[in-house]
């Protein structure tokens, strides 16, 4: 199978919400579908998007496989021209367990550097982000802020993806600015 990653382009905009939406739709719940589905629709509107880090992978058949967004991030309104934080990732679930969210999050890595980029945040299952170099946040000072409710400390990770950029940032991660994952 042929498989090409490449930046957001207009003709994959509604294939790809479909895609993300069902994908976490069947690995959560319909409703966990649709916010994270708002959630890259709302990115998309915001000055944090960044559409060549809104990658996909396709195949032959111009299927899309696999989905990663990386936008710009803030930590109490300070790094978002050096900080990126990885949501969501999602594979089509027939394709799963193929390395499709490693080689699109790689490829996002490489980017990410050259557009001058120093790290990435993410929230997750450490087994799925620590073989790509992520490492928990709160032991470089960035903590989960009192609305994130993580499963575990561990769960907010960050990667550097030019050394010694986390010797300076660092603060309290908070999503209120996502008009999605405000709690209501």
């Amino acid at each position: 199978m042929q498989k090409t990653i490449i930046a957001m382009e207009q003709k994959y905009l509604q294939p790809s919400l479909e895609m993300v939406e069902d994908v976490f739709a069947k690995w959560d719940s319909p409703e966990e579908g649709k916010t994270v589905r708002a959630l890259v629709e709302e990115i998309r509107t915001k000055k944090y998007y960044v559409p060549e880090l809104e990658l996909i992978m396709v195949n032959e058949d111009d299927l899309i496989l696999g989905y990663a967004m990386f936008s710009r991030f803030h930590i109490e309104e300070k790094y978002e021209d050096e900080l990126l934080i990885l949501t969501p990732v999602a594979v089509r679930t027939e394709y799963q367990r193929q390395h499709i969210s490693k080689e699109l999050i790689e490829y996002g890595f490489e980017k990410a550097i050259q557009l001058g980029y120093k790290a990435v945040l993410v929230e997750g299952n450490p087994r799925n982000y620590n073989p790509r170099g992520f490492v928990t946040s709160a032991d470089h000072e960035i903590t989960a802020g009192p609305n994130i409710h993580l499963p575990h400390v561990s769960c907010l990770m960050i990667k550097e993806l030019v050394s010694g950029a986390l010797n300076h940032i660092h603060g309290e991660v908070d999503y209120s600015f996502y008009d999605t994952l405000r709690e209501e």
